[in-house]
């Protein structure tokens, strides 16, 4: 079973990333789930701020040029997202539709939908900033999901999925970019750091709330290098706010904060009797793509592939300025996202080296 699912992600990368040399993952065998849920910001998005009035939306071309028949569904990048490489990878389902979604089918329900909005963080004010769907509204629809799933399969059968479901949770970057590095939301009342020890602490109460709903096996990302973020770099130049810390210490606060993680997320696991709770660390690789380009086969890690407009300020694409020609390329799609071919490599390593945890 091992070597045909193994068969199965290399075919699955091979072609979707139209034939780009990616690094094959090792061959370790892989843990069953019933179904995959997602909760964050817009890394995990798959399309419900086409449902609200949101500041980021990405249902337009050239957003999804590159995801099957070239349709813009509202994820933030050129292709898939590491939700649809998951569940394809997991067995699951070939994509992980938003909860949003009118359409859902109940083969949909049982397998498992997404509810991450772009814009949204462990912070209630960052959500008041972007009017994404925070994460209390997350798991308020979770909670509307699982009385929709009981009314499909009963309650013993939906308590069963729910239960053996695994969970990909991710924040804080928009938590920390809207309210301490480019905007002074926050920095009256916290240090960077004490920031990150607020944030985590809602994380912590986010993620009991979770626990106490039936899930159990929990994956949750680190924050990236947020001053490697095109974004970052091109804002100093029009927002003096965005000036008050440097783009090394930002990815020195962003390496703090994830240190703080591990140790968090190792403190839960522990209290909450029967979780599973894995950290998955995005800035190393990150990191690696920005020092190392080569080994990647990239050329451009600073610039990005679709522009945001004569100022350059928009994190989001242009729909009127062409993107480049070889997304895989760049690093970076629009001034904030990875393209396909970075998360490609991101999921690569998620499957060697985070996926093996929950065995």
């Amino acid at each position: 079973m091992a070597g045909s699912t193994f068969f199965l992600l290399v075919t699955f990368i091979f072609y979707s990333s139209c034939c780009i040399d990616f690094a094959a993952p090792a061959t370790n065998p892989l843990p069953k789930f019933s179904a995959l849920f997602c909760f964050g910001d817009s890394i995990l998005d798959t399309g419900n701020n086409n449902y609200i009035k949101a500041l980021f939306k990405s249902d337009y071309r050239p957003y999804g040029q590159d995801f099957p028949n070239g349709i813009p569904t509202g994820r933030f990048s050129n292709g898939r997202l590491i939700p649809d490489m998951l569940a394809s990878v997991l067995e699951i389902k070939d994509t992980l539709p938003p909860f949003l979604q009118p359409n859902l089918s109940n083969e949909d329900l049982i397998t498992g939908v997404n509810f991450a909005s772009a814009g949204s963080g462990f912070d209630a004010k960052t959500n008041a900033l972007t009017n994404a769907i925070s994460f209390s509204r997350q798991i308020d629809l979770f909670k509307d999901y699982v009385a929709r799933l009981k009314g499909v399969v009963g309650e013993e059968k939906a308590m069963q999925i729910i239960n053996d479901a695994v969970i990909v949770v991710t924040g804080a970057t928009d938590d920390y970019v809207f309210n301490i590095f480019d905007f002074p939301t926050r920095r009256f009342e916290f240090t960077p750091r004490q920031y990150g020890d607020f944030l985590l602490n809602n994380l912590q109460n986010i993620t009991k709330e979770l626990y106490s709903l039936g899930l159990r096996a929990m994956l949750v990302l680190g924050l990236p290098p947020v001053g490697f973020l095109p974004f970052q770099t091109s804002i100093r130049l029009a927002n003096p706010f965005a000036l008050r810390y440097s783009l090394e210490e930002q990815n020195e606060i962003s390496a703090d904060y994830n240190q703080k993680l591990i140790g968090t997320l190792s403190q839960l696991q522990q209290t909450l009797p029967g979780s599973k709770i894995v950290y998955t660390d995005v800035y190393e690789i990150i990191e690696d793509m920005v020092t190392s380009p080569q080994k990647y086969g990239f050329v451009e890690t600073k610039d990005v592939c679709c522009g945001s407009g004569l100022l350059e300020q928009n994190p989001s694409c242009d729909p009127f300025t062409p993107p480049c020609q070889q997304p895989s390329k760049f690093l970076f799609w629009d001034r904030i996202h990875p393209t396909l071919a970075a998360y490609h490599y991101i999921f690569n390593s998620l499957v060697q080296n985070v996926l093996p945890k929950f065995l």
